[in-house]
């Protein structure tokens, strides 16, 4: 692998610099790794072991109890707020054009990025004028006195959702507009993405002024504000309904049933093997439903600050150190080693930690500490890094595409024909 020449003019500012949080490292013969985690994200990490059983001890299995109990009150209320919705004492907007929204029964970590792309880009290549709506999951915002001060000036006028792109042209970095709108607008340059926590304001916006003609809300599932004309969910094979219980005692979002409303169900993360029994499984709770496997498929290594591209191949035997803030780190470091990378060490954040320059020196040192000749991270976190000009170790993520199983293209794109373009 080819160390990249600096070139301010190919230079990819990505992110703005932004308070960090620990890391949990590999432990390290030259040394601990110790940064300060800010309290949120400890909370996070916390909530977690306990959720995943690790977290053992009196408080956290009292804690447990306690959480198994919030867990039926919440399964009521989501399952209150769906019947409200069905039975019209709640509202659906409609906007007289197509709504599909792709999203998930768990929190985290089923790879539904990389499908709202494909699919983004499949319905934009046969004609239609596509608007991505994302909710800008832990964007920046102004302070609070500021906000407060911005909605007296406009005299209770609600404020304009965010244009991340209009179509055209990328209009806002990740720190303003969330990593994940912002991984979509930059890969998809003919689809509008906006965000807004007000979806339904937000697909108004999309169709008066872009004149979009077919709405995607990313990780809409649960967004009931807006109709939709058809669900599509995605199920992650390796961990499909990670522990079976609602939050906050597990991470389901609602039950497992209500998959019956989706429409499409991808299983994702599959390898061809092994997803027959999870398919009669989706099967005998949604009889109706189209159902294939895909898999996230590695295409190539990008600099994360020039344009740089490295083949895969270049991984094999190669020393790395991995990096990243997202909420199944180990797959992507289980993934380097499958294409042949040694990964001496990895660097784990909490799921959409922003870095700063500082976070980032500190993986140089400890690559070099480790004698790695490169870091390798996520494409979801490059969108987070900091600008930085020390070169002392190139830094790479891992570009990842959809790629359908056994024919599985063909029914996509028929599907895709029938169900939403052949649809007014």
């Amino acid at each position: 692998m080819r160390t990249p020449i600096p070139n301010p003019q190919s230079r990819r500012i990505l992110t703005l610099p932004a308070p960090g949080c620990t890391l949990n490292a590999q432990p390290n013969p030259r040394g601990p790794v110790a940064l300060a985690n800010p309290r949120l994200e400890q909370l996070e990490s916390y909530a977690l072991e306990v959720i995943e059983g690790r977290a053992q001890g009196l408080g956290p299995a009292c804690l447990r109890v306690l959480l198994r109990q919030l867990a039926f009150v919440f399964e009521g209320v989501v399952q209150l707020r769906l019947a409200l919705y069905r039975h019209g004492i709640l509202r659906h907007h409609r906007l007289g054009c197509q709504v599909i929204s792709v999203g998930n029964l768990t929190v985290g970590g089923t790879g539904k990025t990389p499908v709202v792309e494909v699919l983004a880009r499949k319905l934009s290549e046969r004609g239609r004028k596509v608007a991505i709506l994302s909710r800008g999951y832990k964007k920046d915002r102004p302070p609070r006195t500021t906000r407060w001060r911005h909605r007296l000036k406009r005299m209770g006028q609600e404020d304009p959702p965010l244009v991340v792109s209009d179509g055209r042209n990328l209009l806002l970095d990740a720190a303003r507009s969330g990593d994940e709108p912002f991984m979509l607008a930059s890969n998809l340059p003919e689809v509008a993405v906006i965000v807004d926590k007000n979806r339904v304001k937000a697909g108004r916006y999309a169709i008066s002024r872009f004149g979009c003609d077919t709405l995607i809300l990313d990780d809409g599932f649960q967004y009931q504000a807006l109709a939709h004309r058809m669900d599509v969910v995605l199920v992650d094979r390796t961990n499909p309904f990670g522990n079976g219980r609602m939050l906050p005692r597990g991470t389901l979002r609602e039950p497992v049933r209500n998959i019956r409303r989706a429409a499409f169900i991808f299983i994702t993360k599959s390898d061809g093997e092994g997803s027959e029994a999870l398919r009669r499984q989706l099967r005998s709770l949604n009889p109706d439903a189209q159902i294939l496997a895909c898999r996230h498929c590695p295409r190539y290594l990008q600099s994360v600050y020039l344009r740089d591209r490295e083949p895969l191949e270049s991984l094999r035997g190669m020393p790395v150190l991995a990096l990243s803030g997202i909420a199944a780190p180990r797959g992507f470091e289980a993934e380097l080693e499958r294409l042949g990378a040694r990964v001496v060490g990895h660097l784990r954040y909490a799921d959409h930690h922003r870095y700063t320059q500082q976070e980032v020196l500190n993986a140089i040192n400890q690559g070099l500490a480790r004698g790695a000749q490169a870091i390798l991270t996520t494409e979801k976190d490059a969108v987070r890094f900091p600008f930085l000009d020390r070169r002392d170790l190139p830094i790479y993520f891992l570009r990842v595409e959809i790629e359908m199983l056994k024919g599985a293209e063909g029914d996509f794109d028929d599907w895709i024909r029938r169900k939403i373009c052949l649809v007014g």
